[in-house]
Order: C-alpha cells, then sequence, then structure tokens
C-alpha cells in the first residue's frame, strides 16, 4: 500500500511538473526555456502604447536591449509579468532596474 501511494505521488509531481512546462514556454526537466518571439513582439507592441514603455523603446540606449538581450525578452515573453508592468507601478521599476542593469552591461562590453 505505502508503495503504490508512493509511485502515485511521484506520478502527480511528473503531471504537475508538464503542467508547468507547458504554461510557461520552460522545460522544468531539462531548464531550457523556448523563446516565443511573435509573442514577445506583440507584448512589446502592447506594452507600447503605454508612455512611460514607449519611452524607453524609443530610447537609444534601450534599443539593443530590446532586440538583442536574451534576459529582457524572456521578461517580457511572459503574458503575467507584461500584465503585471501594464497595472504595477512597483513591477515597472523593477523592470526598468533591469533593463538599465543591461544596458550598462552592453556599453561596458561594447565601448
Amino acid at each position: 500500500m505505502k508503495r503504490s501511494m508512493r509511485w502515485l505521488g511521484l506520478a502527480v509531481i511528473y503531471l504537475i511538473g508538464i503542467g508547468i512546462s507547458l504554461l510557461s514556454s520552460v522545460n522544468v526537466f531539462n531548464g531550457r526555456f523556448r523563446l516565443d518571439t511573435q509573442k514577445t513582439d506583440r507584448h512589446i507592441e502592447q506594452l507600447g502604447k503605454l508612455h512611460w514603455f514607449n519611452e524607453l523603446y524609443e530610447c537609444e540606449r534601450h534599443q539593443s536591449s530590446f532586440l538583442f538581450s536574451l534576459q529582457i525578452r524572456k521578461y517580457l515573453n511572459s503574458s503575467f509579468r507584461v500584465q503585471l508592468l501594464k497595472s504595477s507601478e512597483r513591477e515597472q521599476k523593477k523592470f526598468i532596474q533591469k533593463l538599465e542593469k543591461v544596458a550598462e552591461a552592453w556599453a561596458k562590453n561594447h565601448e
């Protein structure tokens, strides 16, 4: 009885992992990330309607981050995070800090 409950528990954990992988675009079993470029571009387009985001997007300092930074594109690939950016001033500030760090690193590497 204990053995069958143990296998049942492992099966449930495995199915939850598969569910999380499907919902988040992250394969929890091998750690690989699948970036949906069209989805990310669609999210950038949606956020571009917001004044604060549009200013960042049009800023020459940050353009390369939006185009080439995997860290920023992964962040913007998440529908949940995009919704938070639309509604939460705190999340907007965190995103701007992340964008600034990426821009600084980019500038440092391309001097």
